[in-house]
């Protein structure tokens, strides 16, 4: 067996499970040892059920005092049981496992182990875990890897797999020699990732994590740096022409509102670049709702008008039909064409798009990924956006920057980084700053509150729908699997439609729906169809709707605080006052604090300055930011010192490193 076998090579995994682990990306045995856990199981002595609050994790040892019932909700088979220790009561709750009520019975007793949620005057444990008490003891202090997961997928599946194959790991090739290792003081490669699969203890975790962490960002570091000197030697073949810059005043004209000074600071630098004798590369990081999109408009623009194409690849496809809709209004009085390339187009429709894309029929397109596949090709692409550029890794700017001869390159990011870091990973690019928020825009009003809140919370949300706006909740990811997570969701929202009446239209979104169910309830939110979004975070990019004035966020102490901030972001998009509202479960003084910084700012900047600090250096086991730069284990907050670790092993030793990768 080889690393680059198929995955059918393993035991056990046959055709069927082989196009299964595929759609999570794994094909091969390298790809599955590659395949890291999302987070971790940790199994601590049994509490009293008297001790436990919600949002805790926890372990109770607990007879069953009552029979197993089983009901049919809207959506699911709902299990539930009583079960009590010496110092009080507990109900335990399971979607979709009927199974149950021929497995556990009145007067056994089980350790139960699971996230605690308060009902009423009630504790309550979704999906726990249950084990004998003989058998629980053989799992304490243990640590259990939790796997991304989607439907047919289990995480038992994952790990019988990579125990088949882990006496490969040693054959990985390490490409940092001893003494580089030695020098930045992280463990052999082949020994992080046995321990990042199978960590006995947080501290042997915490190592394997370091060293995969400090090899993503040298990796990362690297390849800008080819792409910086590479860029040095370009000269631009795309000069805008005069004529374009003369009429750019006309288009600012006829957009019906003023640019802030930082929107003319940045339009002024892509001008100064597109007319230089140099590519530009260049990035725009703005705040949320700072008005990135109609300086990428204006680059557009001035591409167009000299007679090139420009290409803009964003995240979504949702957001794709929403910049295509607005930037083909924009462009009608001066004749410009645009199209939209997405995933999800028919295929009749794709190949005329391409068609047009070759003959120089289509000015601007707007797209997801599908700008970048092999069947498409441009006639003279002379500008490339890529919007929310931490959503796309290197290898993939540069995939589109490839489509054309040298074209100017633009990136915009709304993800908040403190300039120390942005120094490093944005080494190859020039950096324009867009602060302030476009005119009209009110300041969003926040409030950090605990779960008693919630019923006012509730009303709150009601009276803004009778005003006629709109709300989004964002639900806790708390389970370990997608489908429970999808469940969860499901399940709140029936809770929420309850609570808010009858006359409130409720609707719910989560990863596990397919492509165009998602399109189809985010349109549905946008045409004002539905007043009340519950979603996970898959809406903390990739929707703008300004009729929407309220967030409330469950469990806010479970996200990083940048990823809070561009959550928070989605509001505060139209001239109506918009508010957001943090529910804090735990309410520790660390979570205390952490949201109080929240709750007084709305200056990303600042946010991500704060959440460095209070972060503190080698917090491995701190609250993940979402999609930081394409990593997968990295995170630019929590791992700070080992991106500056990373940049000096990059500058002293990225020569040698650079064909090892």
């Amino acid at each position: 067996m080889r690393l680059e076998d198929n995955i059918t090579e393993v035991k056990g995994i046959g055709e069927k499970t082989a196009a299964t682990f595929s759609k999570v990306g794994v094909n091969c045995i390298a790809d599955l040892i590659r395949y890291y856990p999302r987070s971790y199981k940790i199994y601590e002595q049994p509490v009293s059920v008297n001790s436990i609050s919600e949002g805790d994790r926890a372990a109770v040892f607990c007879k069953i005092v009552s029979g197993v019932a089983v009901s049919r909700g809207r959506r699911f088979t709902i299990v539930t049981l009583s079960a009590a220790d010496d110092t009080g009561s507990i109900k335990m709750l399971w979607f979709n496992m009927p199974f149950l009520r021929n497995v556990l019975h009145k007067g056994e007793s089980y350790v139960f182990v699971g996230s605690i949620k308060i009902v009423g005057s009630s504790r309550v444990m979704e999906m726990p875990e249950y084990y004998t008490q003989f058998n629980y003891q053989k799992m304490l202090s243990t640590m259990q890897p939790v796997y991304p997961l989607i439907s047919g997928l289990t995480n038992n599946m994952v790990t019988k797999a990579l125990k088949e194959v882990s006496w490969l790991i040693d054959s990985l090739p390490d490409w940092l020699n001893d003494d580089i290792r030695r020098e930045y003081n992280v463990i052999g490669l082949g020994e992080a990732l046995k321990r990042v699969h199978f960590p006995k203890n947080r501290e042997e975790l915490g190592e394997a994590i370091e060293r995969l962490a400090f090899d993503e960002f040298l990796h990362f570091i690297i390849d800008v740096s080819k792409i910086k000197e590479n860029n040095i030697k370009l000269i631009n073949g795309h000069k805008v022409s005069e004529e374009a810059l003369s009429r750019m005043a006309g288009f600012e004209a006829g957009l019906g509102f003023k640019l802030t000074e930082g929107q003319k600071a940045a339009v002024d630098d892509i001008a100064a670049d597109m007319s230089s004798d140099h590519v530009m590369n260049r990035l725009i990081q703005g705040d949320v709702g700072s008005g990135k999109t109609v300086v990428a408009a204006e680059a557009l623009y001035l591409a167009a008008v000299s007679g090139y194409q420009g290409a803009m690849m964003v995240p979504t496809e949702v957001l794709a039909e929403q910049h295509f809709n607005e930037l083909t209004k924009l462009f009608k009085p001066y004749k410009l064409k645009v199209g939209l390339l997405t995933g999800s187009l028919a295929a009749k429709d794709r190949r005329l798009i391409y068609e047009r894309l070759k003959n120089g029929e289509i000015d601007i397109v707007v797209g997801t990924h599908a700008l970048i596949t092999e069947k498409v090709e441009y006639k003279n692409l002379g500008l490339v956006i890529t919007d929310e550029q931490h959503r796309f890794g290197v290898k993939q700017r540069e995939k589109l920057g490839l489509k054309g001869d040298m074209p100017h390159v633009l990136i915009m990011s709304a993800t908040p980084i403190p300039r120390t870091l942005a120094i490093i990973l944005y080494a190859d690019m020039d950096i324009s700053v867009i602060k302030e928020l476009p005119a009209g825009r009110k300041r969003i009003k926040n409030c950090v509150v605990g779960t008693d809140y919630r019923p006012s919370a509730y009303k709150f949300i009601r009276n803004e729908v009778a005003n006629g706006h709109q709300a989004y909740v964002i639900c806790p990811m708390v389970e370990e699997s997608e489908s429970v997570d999808a469940e969860n969701v499901v399940n709140y929202a029936d809770e929420l439609a309850a609570a808010l009446g009858s006359s409130v239209r409720v609707k719910y979104l989560h990863g596990r729906m397919k492509e165009q169910e998602k399109l189809e309830v985010m349109n549905s939110f946008l045409n004002h169809e539905t007043d009340v979004l519950v979603s996970t975070t898959v809406i903390e990019v990739g929707i703008n709707n300004p009729n929407a004035t309220v967030m409330m966020i469950e469990n806010a102490e479970r996200f990083g605080l940048a990823q809070l901030h561009q959550l928070r972001g989605r509001v505060g998009r139209g001239d109506a006052q918009s508010y957001c509202i943090f529910i804090n479960v735990k309410k520790s003084d660390e979570s205390v604090k952490r949201l109080k910084v929240l709750e007084d700012s709305n200056d990303g900047f600042y946010i991500a300055a704060e959440d460095l600090k209070l972060r503190g250096p080698g917090e491995f086991f701190g609250i993940r930011q979402s999609g930081d730069i394409a990593f997968r284990v990295a995170d630019i907050y929590s791992h700070a010192d080992i991106l500056r670790r990373a940049q000096e092993a990059a500058i002293k030793y990225g020569g040698l490193l650079g064909n090892e990768q």
